[in-house]
């Protein structure tokens, strides 16, 4: 988490996430384990086929927070 929140650039929600991934730019996502599944489940499959690293996190308002937004986020992401 304090690597998102170091890091000094940032993808924040699923379809900016999702574009990062699909255009092999992302080094690492980040998935709220509240996010429901119909939102997240796409983006975790393309991360497992293309083998980037996903690292889960107790709650959307804890990522939202680590990515400086006042609401949750179901996603996020650290471009390469």
């Amino acid at each position: 988490m304090q690597r998102l929140i170091n890091a000094g650039r940032k993808t924040v929600g699923t379809k900016q996430t999702l574009k990062l991934v699909e255009s092999g730019r992302a080094e690492v996502v980040f998935v709220a384990n509240d996010a429901e599944e119909r939102v997240t489940s796409q983006l975790l499959d393309l991360c497992k086929e293309n083998c980037i690293e996903v690292v889960h996190v107790d709650s959307m308002q804890e990522l939202g927070k680590a990515c400086g937004i006042k609401v949750g986020a179901a996603t996020a992401a650290i471009p390469k």
